[in-house]
């Protein structure tokens, strides 16, 4: 592949050193056909001052012409001498810069000076002829052979004064030279410009390097300003300009191929949920900051240096169409179309985070896109920060009556803490965070100055108080719906239990102790009158009342001992198939109302075995009767309400399990979402 691409480019210059041949050829030829003109004009003015001498002036009424003749005598023959040294200079101009740039540029500008001096030289001298051509019109004694010669002399003094207007048309003397010296600043642009090898982790942003002017030496600095100067002084900085951005923008877009950034071309539509597209959020948010800082504030740089000495808006100009052909439009682009995605709790965070890569970078984009030059990426920019401050406040505002519209949904079945009361706990616990807070604090204030209205310190904390109260309605409306009184009393253990643990988290601290305590309080309650209510009439049913009253009466001991076995374990299958899929998560809770229920009724059930086991025992039946040991009973009770996989219980979902234990933020693929 390399030996190609070098065949290639020796045909190429092959061609091109062809083609500035054949030109040359063109311009020597033209050349040699303005020499004549020169010796004819030359020995018109000798003529023509011979025949101003020749005339007596005696005969001549207009004596004063005299000295006109004498003044335009010397700048008419400057022209000559001037117009030599440019044909000399365009020369001396047929090699191509690349051989010799400082001579080069330094021949171009004589010439240069050398058509300024020439036009204003001929500028004096058809000002004097044309004193003398009026003050010899109608005049007898002039022979009208020196009056034509007089016109005509004019005529091409007037050719040689646009000269150097002409020079840069297209078959002028400059116009060629000009053409060498712009392939030539494209060749000098595209050998310093490498596509640099961009790190797409953000990891390692920070140690990235960056397309920096390290990769364009000072010595080719020089040479870009050089060669813009004179491109500037006879009017091609546009196509400098045009050359430049080509070149470099197209570097840019190579170099950030490794970045693979296509999903900036996804289309999202106000229906779409965040959480399809939060891995290319997150990659925008990553992306965003390495080519902000680590490319296009180096292109900024360079290009600063490379047009600072053109005096002019050039540099803003050249680096705002870099950076729009280079893409930044793309990446604004994708940030609004996220803002237009469907509102919910994890679009909130994502907001967050756009919004604080945006503000991490304001000072970089005020500097880059301040000026007027970058005024639709400017606006682009100013128009995105809004609509992400606005999506945040609108959100976050909305959370209360979203966690309100949850409340017409059923309780989970098995008792467990609904999963809107783990999702938004966790979800305030990160809003309340080191990571968000700051950022949504600061948003919340932006969008109060927008309104012109004060910001109060407790607007977030007061919002995360109306979250908390509607789910403590949602509780007590849920609680209210179970059918069975028991599953109702697991159901306001678990979740008291579970504000229990926010002990120590951001939300428990904004709470507070007192809140906590109360949660504590509650808890113990309702495992109370649980423990009681569910197994307390179960093991009532072996009391030993009446039992003593016959100690000389085995059979009439041995029928009632039977008939509470067998009342006992109807009744204990009953409850234990009833609670078997009830859940208690928490594990300390877990094992403490199975010790409570194991240390309060199986000392019961072991009591009573052991005063009538052996009169049930007798009988033919016993085993119909004695269904469970002590050690049997004591290890079903204390195995109760494990966590149970049920319907859920594929490998996926384990899966995921294990995600939302080790990341609070992939919760919220199980997204609150307002019916």
């Amino acid at each position: 592949m390399a030996e190609v691409d070098s065949i290639d480019n020796l045909l190429a210059a092959r061609n091109f050193l062809n083609a500035s041949l054949e030109k040359s050829r063109v311009l020597a030829g033209a050349l040699d056909k303005t020499g004549p003109r020169l010796e004819e004009i030359k020995t018109r003015l000798s003529s023509l001052e011979a025949a101003f001498k020749s005339i007596p002036m005696r005969k001549c009424s207009l004596g004063a012409v005299r000295d006109q003749i004498e003044c335009a005598i010397g700048p008419a023959a400057a022209v000559l001498r001037v117009f030599d040294g440019v044909q000399e200079l365009e020369k001396s101009l047929l090699f191509e810069p690349s051989s010799d740039l400082s001579k080069y540029l330094s021949v171009m500008k004589q010439l240069e000076e050398s058509m300024r001096f020439l036009a204003g030289n001929c500028r004096l001298a058809i000002e004097w002829l044309e004193g003398i051509a009026e003050a010899f019109d109608g005049n007898s004694v002039v022979d009208n052979q020196y009056i034509s010669s007089l016109k005509q002399c004019l005529r091409i003094l007037r050719e040689l004064q646009a000269t150097d207007v002409c020079s840069r048309l297209n078959g002028g003397g400059l116009f060629e030279p000009l053409n060498r010296l712009e392939n030539e600043f494209i060749q000098i642009v595209t050998l310093h410009t490498i596509p640099d090898i961009l790190v797409a982790s953000s990891f390692f942003a920070e140690k990235q390097t960056g397309i920096d002017q390290s990769t364009v030496p000072a010595s080719a600095v020089q040479k870009f300003q050089a060669i813009i100067d004179r491109l500037n002084a006879n009017g091609r900085l546009e196509n400098c300009i045009s050359a430049y951005v080509k070149v470099r923008s197209s570097n840019i877009r190579r170099s950030l191929e490794v970045l693979d950034l296509e999903y900036l071309e996804k289309s999202v539509l106000g229906s779409d949920d965040v959480q399809d597209i939060e891995d290319f959020i997150d990659n925008w948010c990553d992306h965003l900051q390495l080519v902000v800082k680590h490319v296009f504030e180096p292109e900024y740089k360079l290009c600063n240096d490379v047009f600072s000495k053109t005096g002019s808006d050039a540099c803003m100009r050249c680096f705002a169409k870099i950076a729009a052909r280079s893409g930044i439009l793309s990446f604004l682009q994708f940030g609004m179309n996220v803002t237009e995605a469907k509102r919910n709790p994890l679009k909130l965070l994502k907001l967050l985070d756009m919004f604080a890569v945006l503000d991490s970078l304001r000072v970089h984009i005020n500097r880059l896109f301040g000026a007027e030059a970058c005024a639709e990426i400017k606006n682009l920019t100013r128009d995105l920060v809004k609509r992400v401050v606005g999506g945040v406040r609108e959100i976050f505002w909305e959370l209360p009556l979203q966690v309100q519209l949850q409340r017409q949904i059923s309780p989970p079945v098995n008792g467990a803490v609904p999963r809107l009361v783990s999702f938004v706990t966790d979800y305030l616990n990160q809003l309340l965070g080191e990571n968000y807070r700051p950022i949504l604090t600061q948003v919340l204030l932006i969008h109060q100055n927008w309104k012109q209205e004060k910001y109060e310190e407790g607007l977030l904390t007061g919002q995360i108080y109306n979250i908390i109260k509607e789910i403590a309605l949602n509780l007590d409306a849920w609680s209210s719906a179970f059918e069975d009184n028991t599953l109702s009393y697991l159901f306001m253990m678990n979740n008291h239990c579970h504000f229990c643990n926010l002990q120590g988290t951001e939300l428990g601290k904004m709470l507070g102790d007192s809140w906590l305590k109360a949660h504590e309080q509650y808890r113990d309650y309702y495992v109370e009158i649980y423990v009681r209510e569910s197994w307390g009439e179960i093991f009532a049913l072996l009391s030993q009342d009446g039992l003593a009253q016959f100690p000389g009466r085995k059979a009439n001991c041995r029928d009632t001992a039977k008939k509470r076995l067998k009342a006992f374990n109807d009744a204990f299958d009953y409850m234990y198939k009833k609670q078997f899929f009830w859940v208690v998560a928490d594990k300390s809770l877990r094992e403490k109302i199975c010790n409570l229920v194991v240390q309060a009724f199986v000392p019961v059930y072991r009591s009573y075995l052991q005063s009538y086991g052996v009169l049930v025992e007798q009988d033919v039946s016993a085993s119909k009767h004695v269904k469970y040991s002590v050690y049997n009973l004591e290890k079903m009770l204390s195995s109760m309400f494990q966590p149970k996989l049920g319907k859920y219980g594929s490998s996926k979902h384990l899966e995921i399990i294990g995600k939302l234990k080790n990341a609070v933020t992939n919760q919220f693929h199980l997204m609150l979402t307002a019916t």
